[in-house]
């Protein structure tokens, strides 16, 4: 049960993402991988998990994995296979449970002694396998992760992104791995869930490598930090290894390159120093000129061994362009109800948003918060009901899971789809999300789950839109990259309907209003409400 690194090298689009790096995890090692957006942590991960084969080295696992990769949409399941099912796969039960529910089906149709003893047989094999207690073992995960029971009956297929994620986790944990790689686990989790997730990791006695944003994962369940430092495309990465908290190791990598700036000032100073008092003498006496000689020499020497200062940390530098006019009333919604076969999501909500109007829909997993805008953004219709949009509306939508980016097509083919720029334009504003060079010429779907917010982000500031549907807009963003896309749309004049967990940024757009869903009541906003934003 452990994670073995010897002499890997990782690559994507021909760039280095690490070179040469060797490290160990072992039973009881809890390890955060942490690093910018874009660094490389997904490529790293994918590779340590086994999805990706490494450039050179080697990645030895020992003991049964659970890997949870940043977007499980890409994890194919068998069409129909229904949540309960695919948790139960994670032990090999999903075989006995298919048996068992085919014979009951049969003998439904068919009471004959030989379907009642196959049906017999199949019961008495799962009761064996010990597959009634897990089912009971799998809605208690299910519950811890917020999931809905009944989601477990539904195919997996036609679950949310969110939903899906979590299922998968709860595969995960529920399979009993000896190793555990995970990417991103809290996104989607509402606080329950959340805390539910760190206390169980806390709990965890196997070896645990977790990519995470999430401060407070970081601080209560890891025990080591592994900071993937990249900060050219061109150059691989330098990884990093401390002991202790992620809030530990911050403290103590800014103590680092405060002492690391004041000596490369010194080693300046002196330097110039010499140099100064060198060039003086030259041209003078024989004395002055060995003089001179020798301060040059010393001057040469200190430069050899000069630190280099630490860089100025990347920061975006977000600009979202003024929006076209647009109508008082910029859209309306009049009861509209949805059903996904027999579960009505939503029913009867009705509601409308002003211009320069920030709406924020709260409600707990599942409540329809990402079905309702969708519907919004005609993208799923509705069942009944009517939406209105003001004739000079233009619309921007920003899904959750990244739908509109597909593989096979880089960022500058995405920015061109549906704005009018050009490759001079498209670059401008790639750039200004941090994407230069020739990572505009990257396959999108290669991005990190960071990257792919970025970019979906990009398109929208392109678009020039007036209002925009933003479905979790700050999920994978490192706290440089939300602190700026936050303070970038706070100053926006435009329309916006929202989904948020994301209390700092929430505050920091201050809603007009909340509609709470399913039931669709609205309400004006207060700091009050920041708790329910973080339940929701």
């Amino acid at each position: 049960m452990t994670l073995t690194v010897r002499g890997l090298s990782v690559e994507i689009a021909g760039k280095s993402i690490v070179d040469d790096v060797s490290f160990e995890v072992r039973p009881g090692d809890k390890v955060g991988l942490v690093g910018r957006n874009g660094a490389g942590k997904t490529t790293l991960f994918r590779v340590l998990g086994g999805a990706t084969a490494p450039h050179a080295g080697t990645v030895r696992r020992t003991g049964a994995t659970g890997y949870l990769s940043q977007d499980p949409r890409a994890d194919g399941t068998r069409p129909g296979t229904t949540g309960l099912r695919h948790v139960l796969s994670g032990r090999g039960l999903d075989v006995a449970l298919e048996r068992l529910e085919h014979t009951t089906a049969a003998l439904d149709h068919e009471s004959s002694s030989r379907a009642i003893s196959a049906f017999a047989e199949a019961q008495e094999h799962f009761e064996h396998l010990g597959g009634y207690a897990a089912e009971a073992e799998v809605h208690r995960i299910v519950a811890g992760l917020g999931l809905a029971a009944d989601r477990l009956a539904r195919p997996v297929e036609v679950l949310s992104g969110g939903e899906r994620r979590r299922l998968e986790l709860a595969r995960i944990l529920f399979a009993g791995s000896d190793l555990l790689l995970l990417d991103e686990p809290t996104n989607h989790l509402d606080a329950d869930a959340r805390d539910w997730v760190i206390r169980h990791l806390r709990a965890f006695t196997g070896a645990l490598v977790v990519i995470s944003h999430d401060l407070g994962l970081l601080d209560d369940a890891i025990t080591r930090v592994m900071h993937l430092d990249r900060e050219f495309e061109d150059a691989a990465g330098e990884l990093v290894e401390y002991r202790g908290t992620y809030s530990r190791y911050l403290a103590a990598r800014e103590e680092d390159e405060a002492r690391t700036k004041a000596v490369a000032a010194r080693q300046a100073k002196e330097i110039t120093r010499l140099r100064n008092r060198a060039d003086s003498m030259r041209g003078q006496t024989a004395k002055r000129a060995r003089v001179a000689k020798n301060l040059d020499a010393r001057a040469e020497r200190i430069a050899a061994t000069r630190v280099e200062a630490p860089r100025a940390k990347r920061r975006l530098d977000v600009r979202l362009p003024e929006p076209p006019p647009v109508g008082r009333t910029v859209l309306a919604a009049e009861g509209l109800w949805k059903s996904f076969g027999p579960l009505d999501v939503f029913e009867d909500v009705s509601f409308d948003v002003g211009r320069g109007e920030r709406l924020l829909v709260l409600g707990l997993n599942g409540a329809g918060k990402s079905t309702l805008l969708k519907v919004l953004s005609s993208r799923v219709e509705a069942d009944l009901g009517e939406v209105r949009v003001d004739a000079r509306a233009r619309l921007g939508f920003f899904a959750q899971e990244h739908e509109d980016i597909t593989a096979g097509r880089d960022l500058l083919q995405h920015m061109h789809d549906g704005a009018d720029l050009g490759d001079a334009q498209a670059r401008s504003v790639l750039g200004m999300f941090g994407f230069s060079g020739d990572k505009v010429l990257q396959d999108a779907a290669t991005l990190s789950g960071g990257e792919k917010t970025k970019l979906a982000l990009a398109r929208l500031v392109a678009g020039t839109r007036n209002l925009l549907l933003l479905d979790e807009p700050t999920n994978n963003l490192d706290p440089g990259s939300r602190a700026a896309i936050g303070s970038a749309l706070a100053g926006w004049a435009g329309t916006m309907v929202l989904v948020s967990h994301d209390p700092e940024f929430v505050r920091e757009l201050r809603p007009d209003r909340v509609l709470l869903m399913p039931e669709g009541v609205l309400d004006h906003y207060s700091d009050e409400m920041i708790d329910l934003v973080v339940l929701a």
